[in-house]
């Protein structure tokens, strides 16, 4: 065959080639679009836990768990300036990472405090890890909610305060700042009665993840057998301030109400049966319900006069204070490191620590008030008044105290007392 006849041949083989890759392609792939290899999806590169500090346990435990070890472990501390582990406590949560098939993590975080978290990265090769320390961004509600009491202080709140507003633990913080608050006014253990209002106007922060804590209380009313006593909190110029009443005098006295922090009181001033001695007796004092190792607390300025052991009293403490006024202490377990006779005391100092000593069946308190020698019922004895506030700044104190009080009672008059469980209208309610 001639070379014209076999080139003519070549190009009918082509054609016909040509024509049947085309039909091919028609029939595989009728839309007539190239196939496209689908996307790889990558679920996760990193497994991310979290490790709880448990009780007896160091940092260390919960590194290794981590995989830092050894010279990681090394690295690590050597990186970190705000971990201590001789400071941290049990339950502390640690956030943890790691590249999948890894056994050494890569990364750390923790919540150092409220306002600060901790982030540990570890750096490539051998170049150890990197801290940073972040602060959260908390911004501040005023919110008001009012309780009506039942039982106790505490119990008020946390019928009427949602965890929506305050989570249960926050709510045990804001019952004890409000003791705080009126420490010199208002004893809650012994003067409220069922059917009592609490009122409060308070700072409340949110995180960004949308946690809830209590700021501070900017305002309050407590109304005690009927009768009002206001708490606004305010601030000089100097920065120097406290709470003061709705006539401008300092709630601050010069006796506290209660030689303890917010406790249950067993038993009051006056006549009971001795439940040693067999046979009614005057309890000249108030008994305060309260754990082994309560601290306890001087109810005003004063000198030790007696620290010792004496008869049914166990170990005693008596102060003298002004105005022929002495104040003892009883039952007590133990007392403060380096107390001695003649020492002076300040008020709200610790003293000593509540025990079972003496003729006594259990851990509490026995606290007598005395006047120019005689028992006189504590719960009714006049705590001294409160300083004013100075005059230059009386003004501003009038100013303050009237924007507290629209936002602690809206409608300029105390609203009827809610049902359990509810919270009360704006400075802003949730």
């Amino acid at each position: 065959m001639s070379w014209r006849g076999r080139a003519s041949h070549y190009v009918a083989a082509g054609a016909l080639a040509a024509c049947l890759l085309g039909w091919a392609a028609h029939t595989a792939w009728p839309s007539r679009e190239l196939p496209v290899a689908l996307p790889l999806v990558v679920t996760s590169a990193y497994d991310e836990w979290a490790d709880t500090l448990g009780r007896r346990e160091m940092l260390s435990d919960v590194l290794a768990r981590a995989g830092i070890t050894g010279r990681e472990y090394v690295a690590f501390m050597k990186a970190t300036r705000a971990l201590n582990p001789r400071r941290m406590q049990p339950g502390l949560i640690f956030e943890l990472r790691r590249l999948k098939g890894a056994t050494v993590a890569n990364r750390l975080g923790v919540r150092l405090d409220p306002e600060r978290h901790l982030r540990m990265q570890r750096l490539g090769g051998d170049s150890g890890w990197a801290e940073t320390v972040e602060e959260i961004p908390w911004t501040t509600e005023r919110l008001r909610t009012t309780a009506v009491i039942q039982s106790n202080l505490y119990d008020a709140l946390d019928a009427a305060i949602p965890d929506s507003f305050l989570p249960i633990r926050q709510r045990v913080a804001l019952a004890w700042a409000i003791a705080d608050v009126y420490d010199w006014e208002v004893d809650f253990t012994r003067d409220l009665r069922p059917g009592d209002r609490v009122d409060v106007l308070i700072e409340r922060l949110q995180s960004p993840e949308g946690e809830k804590r209590l700021g501070r209380i900017l305002a309050a009313r407590v109304d005690v057998a009927g009768t009002p006593s206001f708490a606004f909190a305010f601030d000089g110029p100097n920065g120097q301030g406290g709470f003061y009443d709705d006539k401008g005098r300092s709630l601050r006295r010069a006796f506290l109400r209660a030689p303890l922090r917010f406790s249950h009181i067993s038993s009051r001033f006056g006549g009971r049966f001795h439940p040693i001695l067999k046979r009614w007796r005057t309890h000249e004092g108030t008994d305060y319900a309260a754990g082994y190792g309560t601290p306890v607390r001087a109810t005003a300025d004063g000198i030790v006069t007696e620290a010792g052991r004496n008869g049914g009293y166990g170990n005693l403490i008596e102060i003298r204070h002004a105005n022929g006024i002495r104040t003892r202490y009883g039952h007590l377990s133990k007392f403060a490191k380096g107390l001695h006779v003649g020492q002076r005391i300040r008020q709200e100092e610790t003293i000593g620590y509540v025990g079972s000593t003496g003729l006594s069946t259990g851990p509490h308190l026995h606290y007598e008030f005395l006047v120019n020698g005689r028992p006189t019922n504590p719960q009714r004895k006049d705590a001294g008044a409160g300083e004013p506030v100075p005059s230059k700044l009386r003004s501003l104190f009038d100013t303050a105290r009237a924007q507290l009080l629209a936002e602690l009672e809206p409608s300029g008059l105390p609203a009827l007392a809610p049902a359990l469980g509810s919270v009360a209208g704006p400075a802003r309610d949730d």
